[in-house]
């Protein structure tokens, strides 16, 4: 395979980010940035990097979205609690307060305070929908059988 120059690495970023040929080139710096984008889409070793970092990118994208559904899912509410009792809490306690879980928050007229959280129970769906799409739930089924078979021809003996 031949090697990429770092202006072509370059390009082959940009083209992930953007999905835009000659944007990608123009930022690569590669000067008549149309043809030569449409020229570098037509090599393979391009083509191979750029279908490899978007890989990288998806599972990263996915990665990122996995935790926030999990902190989203068995995050701590504490500090939301606590604002609830505070009377006029300053910027800087505000600062440091983790409010991940919190989507609203309302003050009406009457100087109540009213805290909506996220779902706890669709982050949770979320979270078994991506094992169930990485397979990871069927991978561990066919091991619990692959074991189960292994047990029954030794007889369940150890």
């Amino acid at each position: 395979m031949n090697r990429l120059s770092a202006r072509e690495q370059a390009f082959c970023g940009f083209y992930c980010e953007l999905r835009d040929a000659r944007a990608a080139a123009e930022r690569a710096g590669f000067k008549n940035a149309a043809a030569k984008g449409e020229a570098l889409l037509g090599r393979e070793e391009i083509v191979e990097e750029v279908a490899r970092l978007s890989a990288l990118k998806n599972r990263e994208t996915g990665d990122i979205a996995s935790a926030g559904y999990r902190r989203l899912a068995f995050g701590d509410i504490s500090d939301a609690v606590s604002l609830l009792f505070m009377n006029e809490p300053g910027e800087e306690e505000l600062r440091n307060m983790d409010l991940f879980l919190v989507s609203e928050i309302k003050k009406p007229r009457d100087g109540n305070m009213e805290i909506k959280f996220f779902d706890r129970l669709k982050a949770l769906e979320k979270l078994e929908q991506q094992v169930d799409s990485d397979g990871g739930a069927q991978r561990l089924i066919e091991a619990i059988e692959r074991g189960a078979r292994s047990l029954e021809r030794d007889g369940g003996e150890d």
